[in-house]
């Protein structure tokens, strides 16, 4: 089929403006720009976090254990050697994301005074729970990189009807692709498994082979190397993790009426725990008319 000069030029200016309205190409995602990203999906993109909201390693207390594991499993990986992905759960309040951001920054300081020429290779991004099915594309984008990743999602679990733990599954380990070796995985849960506990109760109930239903179920935990498990803290841990704060942020009070009035803090909250110490004293800094200066 032929044109004449009328129609071929209607087909360009057409196809210009065709051009035209559709959207950009989306820019490469520029790692250097931060230390730490969110994953957005629509459009896919890496918003830069100008300054992570997070506190040193050396406040976390009562968790010096766990501290300890999740410290070196990071700093493996940022040294280019193998890590595995890792799971905290349990007690609500306890550090669990607080402990992964401050590994983070632990562990990049650790690794750029051994090379310092190498910038700031070990990169944190957060991918969160309702996106958490949009994980392989977000892996895409970051098996392209020289840069190490952290990929972390904080307080993950699935419900009844939630399926996209499967995709999860096989990302983590078992896909033809898999894991990018320059990608690691680290998530919170308040669940060890990820999933209510009658999930399984129903899956035995109606499963023509009730263990193999609750087996499918506990794979997804088990792409976790790591498990770390955190629980309620006693008055003492409580005490210090309130005294460390104050001391660290440089609140003059005097140390009876600050252990009294913690305890009695913990008290009103019904428990204690990392984040009962630190909403007391984001209280009494204000109280005492004090910036907490992070």
């Amino acid at each position: 089929m032929q044109y004449d000069d009328s129609q071929s030029n209607l087909l360009k200016r057409i196809a210009a403006a065709l051009e035209r309205l559709a959207p950009a190409a989306a820019p490469a995602p520029d790692f250097d720009s931060a230390e730490a990203f969110v994953w957005q999906v629509d459009p896919e993109s890496f918003a830069a976090v100008d300054e992570v909201n997070r506190l040193p390693l050396s406040l976390l207390k009562g968790i010096d254990r766990m501290t300890d594991i999740l410290l070196t499993n990071t700093v493996r990986f940022a040294r280019g050697l193998p890590a595995n992905n890792a799971l905290l759960w349990g007690a609500r309040g306890m550090g669990k994301s607080s402990l992964v951001k401050a590994a983070h920054a632990e562990a990049q300081a650790m690794v750029a005074k051994e090379a310092p020429s190498d910038g700031s290779p070990l990169k944190l991004v957060e991918i969160h729970r309702e996106n958490i099915d949009t994980l392989p594309r977000c892996l895409s984008h970051l098996r392209k990189s020289p840069h190490r990743f952290i990929v972390f999602c904080d307080d993950l679990s699935f419900n009844r009807d939630d399926t996209s733990y499967k995709s999860l599954k096989a990302v983590l380990e078992g896909g033809i692709e898999g894991r990018p070796a320059n990608v690691l995985f680290y998530a919170t849960s308040n669940r060890r498994h990820l999933m209510p506990r009658d999930m399984f109760e129903n899956e035995r109930s109606t499963a023509i082979n009730p263990s193999e239903a609750v087996e499918e179920k506990v794979s997804l935990s088990d792409r976790f190397g790591l498990w770390i498990g955190f629980h309620n803290c006693n008055q003492a841990d409580y005490l210090e993790m309130v005294r460390a704060y104050a001391k660290h942020f440089g609140l003059d009070y005097p140390a009876e009426k600050l252990d009294a009035e913690a305890r009695e803090w913990a008290v009103t909250r019904g428990g204690r725990s990392g984040r009962v110490a630190w909403q007391f004293i984001q209280d009494l800094a204000g109280r005492l008319e004090k910036r907490l200066e992070r």
